[in-house]
């Protein structure tokens, strides 16, 4: 996948979590202006109103990371063993942190953790 396609990608999502962090913050009665933020501001904002637990907080967070990555030339790296991640993984996740091995791993080593919080 070409870097214009990738950054293409990543903004559709982020546009895509924006309006739904709009509807979100609507929801709570936030006034919140989530087009002419910076991804940054968005999250800070988001942190400032007390909505890090929600799953879109972990969404833009996960956007924001992929596309710094992808401005310093480290996208598509694992972010455990620092190997490439699989073009077929990240085909299907453009924001996916780790190879197939590393995630199986981690997973692995925070099952308990998943079996706490559900």
């Amino acid at each position: 996948m070409s870097r214009s396609h990738t950054r293409h990608e990543l903004s559709q999502l982020e546009s895509n979590l924006r309006i739904e962090i709009g509807k979100l913050a609507l929801s709570k009665n936030i006034s919140l202006d989530t087009q002419s933020t910076s991804l940054c501001e968005l999250i800070a904002l988001l942190t400032q109103a007390g909505l890090c637990e929600h799953p879109l907080f972990s969404q833009i967070t996960q956007v924001d990371a992929a596309v710094c990555q992808l401005d310093i030339g480290l996208y598509g790296l694992c972010s455990d063993c620092e190997n490439e991640i699989e073009a077929e993984r990240l085909a299907i996740n453009p924001v996916e942190q780790r190879c197939t091995q590393c995630a199986q791993s981690h997973e692995h080593e925070h099952r308990q953790e998943l079996r706490l919080t559900h």
